[in-house]
């Protein structure tokens, strides 16, 4: 029989998961902004344009340090400790191939009878 993954007792744990994605994928982003206004920077004539983008770096720092030491504070991110954050690369790589095997998307959806009441009895509930 297959697993019902949209069954709510299946996403154990999965919160704390998109939420490690989710840090890692907005700490590569901040990285790649750093990059981008660097290089921007050093190709911009304006002193204007400079100071603003220099003050963007900046900011753009800033963001990066802060996400990088919430991640470390919560464990997600070991950039000084390779053995450890090998180990949680490996464990996001087997989830990633986990997650690509999942039947998602079943051919019978009808999730009837998951919740201690239908709809109708919910609403009625809050009515009263």
């Amino acid at each position: 029989m297959n697993q019902d993954y949209l069954d709510p007792i299946n996403a154990l744990n999965m919160p704390e998961m998109a939420d490690t994605t989710f840090a890692m994928d907005f700490l590569i982003r901040a990285k790649e902004g750093v990059r981008n206004m660097a290089i921007a920077l050093t190709e911009t004539a304006s002193p204007e344009a400079r100071t603003l983008l220099r003050d963007q770096l900046k900011q753009g720092i800033a963001l990066h340090q802060e996400i990088s030491e919430l991640m470390m504070r919560k464990k997600w991110f070991h950039p000084y400790e390779l053995s450890e954050q090998y180990q949680l690369d490996q464990l996001s790589a087997n989830n990633t191939v986990m997650i690509g095997q999942m039947n998602l998307f079943p051919d019978d959806t009808s999730r009837k009878g998951m919740f201690d009441r239908t709809p109708d009895e919910h609403k009625g509930a809050s009515q009263a």
